[in-house]
């Protein structure tokens, strides 16, 4: 875009609902080129999901903790004349993560897929070892076929990944499993039932269960086998970042500002009103907050058809979170390690099925102040997130005591069993249900990663960032690409190249206003 495009549609103002990482990154870029943006955050401060929570006398990042996709905001920073090192200090993850069983086993995966492949081996033998690799092979496949084709095209569509694919179209869908589940594609590569959980818990970072997702959501394994970087400063420094550079470029990033309405004129978006009364005109809004509240007609009635409403039992999973300041004794906890149930298909007929706490939950446990094991050990209590997978049911009320205390003694139960005891007081600790998830993320039921991405068609059902109401645009992790960080950045980069294409047109019906574009080539 030229100096002079710029000052040309620079009358334009934009308002963002939601200042997580899919709307700060839309502002930043709308920023940049120009246009007046102002965020509306109803929170006491930017980050959406990306939240840090005070427990006694420390914060504790309590949202998304992995940092991957690098390329994508260097991209962002690269477009608006910037660099990402120059905003943020990133660090390589040398250990992925570190797993352990209630039998006692325990393996790590690690960035180098050789120093992996050889752990297996010594865990599961040779020949899963072998399946490893093959896997990791795949996963990147997949991830190769769908960047360009899917993951930064707007609201891609069946036939258009076909005809994209050219001459080898059919031989690329079967490639990528869509009819087959994850579950069954990961069987093929291990043997051992240890590696299929592990690698199951991929689908996880979609919302899903292994047993119903499509095996295409492999390419999750390729996005953190390509880089998992540590953020100094906890992943809270991201959206504070983003934050700053929004500022930065004019824009205004406004906390403790819940919109109550998006208001229309003539079939076309005009503005919003705050809670307070306030009202804010605008010539476009970019929502960030989950797509389900327009659905539930959160914003307003005239806007319940802008996006499918998403039924109960489609949403994706939500959580159940312990933040702790607690002392760890007996298991050598690096920055993200996994302790697994011994009934793991079980584990999601309760959530998905019989939508209800898991009897026996795999539990994931982010150790805020430790990295790859190798640094010195805290001294004291250590900051912890502890997150188990629950139903998405916080619209329905808060379960009953006696169901949220058995998730909780199962909890620490599976942890003991692996080897870890935390020491813990109420003082220093803060537990968060999908009802509190429901409370921060109306109209989701706790949903924390949209709709589930089940069936061959699930990845498919997110809405796009155009609606179907003028001046009206998607971001955020409900929509397409899907739910975490990069995602919902790229999500923030389409809804703001859409609304800039939209507008050029509609002045000057020229096709030649797209800034950046999001090739990835």
């Amino acid at each position: 875009m030229t100096s002079g495009e710029i000052a040309e549609m620079s009358d334009q103002t934009v308002i963002v609902i939601g200042a997580g990482v899919g709307g700060l990154t839309a502002a930043l870029r709308l920023a940049a080129a120009g246009r007046r943006v102002v965020v509306l955050e109803r929170a006491g401060r930017p980050g959406g999901k990306m939240r840090r929570v005070r427990i006694g006398a420390k914060e504790i990042d309590a949202g998304p903790t992995v940092f991957t996709m690098r390329w994508v905001f260097d991209r962002l920073f690269d477009s608006i004349g910037e660099t990402l090192d120059a905003h943020l200090a990133l660090q390589p993850a040398g250990v992925l993560a570190r797993h352990a069983w209630q039998d006692g086993g325990r393996l790590d995966l690690f960035a180098d897929i050789d120093r992996s492949a050889d752990a297996i081996a010594d865990f599961a033998g040779s020949a899963d070892a072998r399946g490893y690799r093959q896997f990791c092979s795949e996963s990147a496949a997949i991830f190769g076929m769908l960047k360009d084709s899917f993951l930064c095209k707007p609201a891609p569509v069946l036939g258009g990944l076909v005809r994209d694919f050219g001459f080898g179209g059919l031989t690329a869908m079967r490639q990528m499993q869509p009819f087959n589940t994850m579950w069954r594609g990961i069987a093929k590569h291990s043997r051992d039932p240890r590696l299929r959980q592990l690698f199951g818990r991929y689908a996880t970072y979609c919302g899903s269960s292994p047993y119903q997702a499509p095996a295409t959501l492999m390419l999750v394994a390729h996005v953190e086998q390509d880089g998992v970087w540590y953020v100094d400063g906890g992943m809270y420094a991201v959206a504070a970042a983003l934050a700053g550079l929004v500022e930065a470029r004019g824009g205004r990033v406004r906390c403790n500002a819940a919109v109550s309405r998006i208001l229309l004129e003539r079939g076309r978006v005009s503005g919003v009103v705050l809670e307070g009364g306030e009202r804010l005109d605008a010539d476009a809004v970019v929502m960030n907050g989950d797509s389900a509240a327009l659905a539930a007609g959160l914003l307003g009635e005239e806007l319940r058809g802008a996006v499918p409403a998403v039924a109960s039992r489609a949403r994706s999973l939500s959580a159940m979170t312990w933040l702790l300041d607690a002392r760890v004794q007996g298991f050598p906890l690096v920055r993200h390690s996994v302790f697994f149930s011994r009934a793991y298909e079980r584990e999601f007929r309760d959530i998905f099925e019989r939508r209800r706490l898991p009897g026996e939950p795999t539990v994931y446990v982010c150790a805020q102040d430790r990295l790859d094991g190798t640094e010195p050990l805290p001294d004291g209590p250590e900051r912890l997130l502890l997150i188990v997978n629950a139903p998405a049911t916080g619209d329905g009320g808060q379960f009953p005591n006696e169901e949220i205390e058995a998730c909780e003694s199962q909890t620490f139960s599976v942890l003991q069993r692996c080897g870890l005891q935390l020491e813990r007081t109420p003082q220093r600790g803060e537990l968060v249900t999908p009802q509190d998830f429901h409370c921060l993320f109306p109209g989701t039921g706790g949903a924390l990663y949209g709709r589930a991405s089940h069936g061959w068609r699930g990845p498919l059902q997110r809405p796009g960032c155009r609606t179907a109401i003028p001046g009206l645009y998607l971001a955020g992790g409900s929509v397409h690409p899907g739910p975490g960080v990069p995602m919902a950045a790229l999500s923030g980069l389409m809804a703001a190249e859409s609304l800039v294409a939209d507008r050029a047109s509609t002045r000057r019906s020229s096709r030649g206003a797209m800034f950046g574009g999001m090739s990835t080539r």
